[in-house]
């Protein structure tokens, strides 16, 4: 049978769903003063409006819930009241009714009323009519336009419209009835409605053992939310997200953010911890001040002062004993502070701050903002503001309550708090208890106490900000000093699992060269280190190298010729030798002769005169320092000028580097075609800035050679003429335009697993991703072991292949319930067919670490570059780096080759490696 939906389970849950299925499964709850003190409030003013209604009605105006009261529609009642209706499973006792006759259209409208005793209103209160309003919708056939509600001290009336909430009640109540058909109550969430709930203490133990985020009142539900769906569910999970920043100058004059994570750490460690240098500057003697009110009433019936004199502390109380007193204690309050020397008003919060704006507007503040008064009135200090995001106490609250206890203050009767004292102090004007006006003012005088402790702590952090470990209020963390760490940085990273840190371990280039690709009997080659054979010593430098004389004229066949002029050029190179490198700089010096006979001028035709200034040893280390150093070529022409004493301009240099990428452009094109044709290619790509454009480059590697290539876009065409005949395995990560090459393709597991852990360290409490990515570590361990230990082997690889369908077949039965492992396995399942494929296959490696390794190479290049080449000089950039990288292959030095003038790197190998 289904539980009966009255108005009070439809309040219940919208201030609690949890308090709405309490109320209905468990009975036996302990009572609570104050939800005990609201609800006969509540039912007291009830009362007290139908009495003041029958007193102004006559009695055929008022009904009192008549059996027959929908069949007397013509009856002349205009309020019917207590009126209970029954529709299904809802229940609704309408409080009092209203009918209106419209006499123009003959139409009788009917307006639920209720009565509220509270004198602020709020969307609660007017949905609650609008369920009275659907109930009877349901009885009479048609919908109230409008509600109405009394409330307040004047008994005011607030009409509103009714249709647009009464079309938000059937999805409230459905909400109602699956909770209310559940076995278990909804997960215990902390909101501002505890303290009138009779419930609290149960949920608030309840959410204290399961270290529920709700603890913390300043985080709102949609940040709660946030945490959730990232898989943090309670406070120490949260405390491990914190990550300290380094805030920049430019935000130094706005208010410091909130950290929840860091409150929830500070939680964790039970340490004080800070954020910045907090200032808290009381220049004159502090007063304390603390005040009790009836909010509802906006009625300030008791104000607290604590100051120091030269006896000591002072404690002075002002009470009210009704609203007529309220100018009188303020008055008090004034006199007080005039005769306290330079005061500096201290409070928690802004309701002290609200009251001093208030008194002021209602009775007056001392003439003029100079006196010492005004300026107290006007320039109190809020310790909260100077607590809030910058003072950390572990506490769940920033309340005085709890921040004081911490600091070691106890209160004299524990059992009070500011809510319940506006039920001692609403019982003390009934019954007029002198006890009970005695604990309202030691409470109030405990709280001034509490404030002095916590603005001595606030004082000592601020005074000694840089030397906080010296503090006598316990153990204090200043944020800076944490550890920094960062998911994405520069070197190695750090992972959650250690099988996936031994895998990725695996995968560097230099340990896969060094010890994979040489146990998998490729044909690798490893030649050792070539140097040039030791040049013939040149002359000097400056030495000057003059032809002979010619023996007869060329044209006439003389031999009487004479000298007719001298013209000289000048070949600046570099020398090297063993142990350094220095100029060497050449005069060629050349004369030209005049026949006796022709006439003719003429020079000696036999001269070894190179077309150019510098020499090939220069252009190579030019080279060698733009491409394997990665200076810029302003940088390299400076050094050439400081060191060398060679003015070589920034526009030479880039000549220089044209000349030297035409050499290698046909073994460029060799190289290209030779890698098209391999069995294994790796490939990659990366954006590039063109003089204000964006464009791409690709990089194409064998095991032996690697191809850099720029295009304009990154729509694969590229890809897919360079390898229209390729029938070997792509290595590659997962961009979608590899999978247009018609070949077998081999995924990138090391990209998997990195971004696997990435999301390991985004969601670290995510269990369902760390199974998922536990089991898929467990696949790739000993896939690994068993390449480091017999190479890239076809025959021994294949064993796991069982081990890997085993696998697929447990992520198809797995139910991932959260978005991060879902996304996860159904990328898993996608590349099914692409993640394994080096165990099938000798001599392919399960990583694209080659294309990697080259495209790292490039992205530190174009660091140099500057981002803006043209896009001839980028081509030109590309050759060089592909012949630095090919000889970073085949283990050649660059700068050797470079300087040997051979056209191929081959070729060079198979010269000097005899």
């Amino acid at each position: 049978m289904s539980t009966v939906i009255t108005w009070q389970l439809f309040e219940d849950f919208l201030k609690c769903p949890t308090k709405c299925f309490l109320q209905v499964h468990e009975d036996a709850a302990s009572s609570d003063a104050y939800a005990d003190w609201l609800r006969n409030r509540n039912a007291s003013y009830y009362h007290d409006c139908l009495k003041d209604l029958k007193v102004r009605l006559s009695p055929h105006e008022l009904v009192e819930g008549p059996s027959d009261l929908w069949n007397a529609r013509a009856n002349n009642w205009r309020f019917a009241i207590n009126l209970p209706i029954r529709i299904r499973n809802l229940q609704s006792d309408i409080q009092a009714l209203e009918r209106s006759h419209h006499a123009r259209n003959a139409v009788t409208e009917f307006i639920p009323i209720r009565h509220v005793v509270s004198n602020k209103l709020t969307a609660d209160d007017k949905l609650i009519v609008a369920f009275d309003a659907f109930v009877l919708s349901e009885r009479l056939g048609k919908i109230p336009s409008r509600g109405r509600l009394v409330h307040g001290n004047a008994r005011s009336s607030f009409n509103f419209a009714l249709p647009k909430l009464i079309s938000r009640v059937p999805s409230v109540i459905t909400l109602i009835e699956t909770i209310l058909s559940r076995s278990v109550p909804p997960d215990v969430v902390l909101n501002s409605h505890c303290s009138e709930c009779r419930f609290q203490q149960r949920c608030r133990q309840e959410a204290i053992a399961k270290d529920d985020l709700s603890l913390l009142p300043t985080m709102a539900p949609k940040e709660r939310k946030r945490f959730h769906k990232n898989g943090i569910f309670t406070i120490n999970q949260l405390s491990y997200t914190f990550r300290p920043r380094r805030r920049s100058k430019r935000f130094a004059p706005k208010r410091e953010k909130y950290h929840h994570a860091l409150k929830a750490l500070a939680i964790r460690q039970g340490k004080i911890h800070v954020v910045g240098r907090p200032e808290l500057l009381l220049e004159g003697t502090p007063t304390f001040l603390d005040v009790e009110a009836l909010p509802d009433r906006d009625f300030y019936y008791l104000i607290g002062v604590r100051f120091i004199t030269a006896d000591g502390p002072a404690q002075r109380s002002f009470w009210a004993d009704d609203s007529k007193d309220e100018k009188k204690i303020w008055m008090a309050f004034l006199r007080l502070m005039g005769s306290i020397d330079h005061p500096v008003l201290v409070h928690y919060g802004s309701y002290e701050a609200t009251f001093l704006k208030r008194m002021c507007v209602r009775y007056g503040a001392p003439v003029g903002e100079r006196t010492l008064v005004g300026q107290a009135l006007s320039a109190s200090v809020n310790l909260l503001s100077t607590i809030f995001a910058q003072i950390y106490f572990p506490v769940h609250s920033n309340g005085l309550k709890d921040v004081a206890e911490h600091l070691g203050f106890t209160w004299s009767d524990t059992r009070i708090s500011g809510i319940h004292s506006i039920v001692l102090r609403s019982t003390w004007e009934i019954t007029k208890n002198d006890d009970i006006k005695r604990q309202l003012l030691i409470y109030n005088a405990d709280d001034c106490a509490a404030l002095e402790r916590v603005t001595e702590c606030v004082k000592s952090l601020s005074s000694s900000a840089t030397h906080l470990g010296s503090t006598s209020i316990g153990d204090v963390v200043h944020a800076e000093s944490l550890p920094r760490s960062a998911i994405r940085r520069f070197g190695a990273p750090q992972f959650q699992l250690s099988a996936l840190e031994e895998v990725n371990r695996a995968a560097y280039w230099d340990y896969q060269r060094a010890r994979v690709l040489a146990r998998s009997n490729l044909g690798f080659r490893r030649p050792a280190h070539v140097r040039l054979p030791h040049k013939a010593k040149r002359p000097r430098a400056n030495r000057v190298i003059e032809w002979s004389r010619p023996r007869r004229c060329p044209k006439c066949a003389n031999r009487t010729v004479y000298k007719h002029n001298t013209f000289s050029r000048y070949l600046y190179d570099l020398r090297f030798s063993p142990g350094s490198v220095k100029r060497w700089v050449t005069k060629y010096r050349a004369r030209r002769y005049r026949c006796f006979e022709c006439r003719a001028v003429f020079h000696d035709s036999r001269r070894e005169w190179r077309r150019g200034k510098w020499g090939g040893d220069l252009k190579a280390f030019l080279v060698y320092l733009t491409i394997e150093l990665r200076i810029s070529q302003s940088a390299a022409a400076r050094f050439l000028s400081q060191v060398f004493g060679l003015n070589i301009g920034r526009n030479a240099v880039n000549r220089l580097k044209e000349a030297v990428a035409t050499h290698y452009q046909l073994a460029y094109q060799r190289m290209l075609q030779r890698i098209s044709r391999s069995t294994v290619v790796h490939a990659d790509e990366t954006q590039v800035g063109i003089r204000g454009c964006l464009g791409y480059v690709w990089v194409f590697t064998s095991l032996e050679e690697a191809v850099y290539i720029h295009a304009s876009s990154r729509d694969g065409e590229l890809v897919r003429s360079l390898l229209r005949n390729f029938r070997g395995v792509l290595v590659s990560d997962f961009y979608s335009a590899y999978e247009s090459v018609d070949c077998v393709h081999q995924k990138c597991l090391i990209h998997l697993i990195r971004d696997i852990n990435d999301d390991l360290m985004k969601e670290p409490f995510n269990e369902e991703m760390k199974t998922l990515a536990g089991e898929f570590a467990s696949l790739l361990k000993p896939i690994v072991e068993t390449v480091d230990r017999f190479g890239l082997k076809a025959r021994y690889l294949r064993r796991h292949k069982l081990r890997v369908r085993g696998f697929f077949k447990w992520l198809s039965r797995n139910d991932c319930k959260s978005d991060l492992a879902l996304k996860c396995k159904k990328r898993l399942e996608k590349w099914r067919d692409s993640l394994f494929t080096f165990l099938d296959h000798d001599g392919v490696p399960w990583n694209n670490n080659n294309a990697e390794h080259a495209i790292k190479a490039f992205a530190m290049l174009r660091r140099v570059m500057g981002g803006a080449p043209t896009e001839k000089g980028l081509r030109e950039y590309l050759i060089l780096l592909s012949i630095y990288e090919t000889c970073a292959f085949k283990n050649v030095s660059f700068l050797e080759f470079l300087r040997s003038g051979e056209p191929e790197i081959d070729a060079f190998v198979n010269l000097r490696g005899h």
